[in-house]
């Protein structure tokens, strides 16, 4: 199962980012200031890399309006990591799988593959195989990499503040 997305023209700012570690598990919350509801599932939705690492999505009114990353997959450290520079405005919406349901948590497995910068302040994450993508701004801070068919294909992290296990 893929994640679908849908892409509709951005028509509020940009909402900023909130990132939040828990010291205890290394657990990386990012949380955005999304305003206003909007029409689509709540809950969340969690991709689970085949080496058993985790990022949920948390779900509102069709919004995303966090990334969790709950158990880190290895990560590939690059001396630079550069987000891509063609990055288009959008409204991004995870519309419900059907019209009764509105709330649901969904999981899907594949290829999860992290890899971030020296210090650990642009991290990348793809879903799935290699495949071409556009990217869209969710937030501030957080990018989207969406694929031909409008299936989400991978997660920028921009800015992320040093891990307290790194301290």
């Amino acid at each position: 199962m893929s994640v679908a997305v849908r892409l509709d023209p951005a028509v509020e700012a940009v909402p900023p980012v909130e990132y939040r570690w828990d010291e205890d598990t290394d657990i990386l919350t990012a949380s955005v200031a999304v305003i206003g509801d909007g029409e689509g599932m709540s809950g969340s939705v969690g991709v689970e890399g085949s080496d058993g690492s985790w990022l949920i999505f948390d779900v509102a009114g069709g919004s995303i309006r966090g990334v969790e990353v709950a158990v880190w997959p290895e990560v590939k450290k690059r001396t630079v990591l550069s987000p891509p520079s063609d990055i288009e405005p959008a409204t991004v919406r995870l519309p419900s799988t059907s019209a009764k349901s509105t709330i649901a948590a969904l999981e899907t497995d594949t290829t999860l593959m992290a890899e971030a910068d020296r210090e650990e302040r642009t991290i990348h994450f793809r879903i799935g195989r290699r495949r071409p993508v556009r990217t869209v701004r969710l937030a501030r801070d957080i990018l989207l990499e969406v694929d031909a068919r409008d299936y989400l294909a991978g997660v920028w992290l921009l800015n992320v503040p040093p891990s307290p296990a790194l301290s």
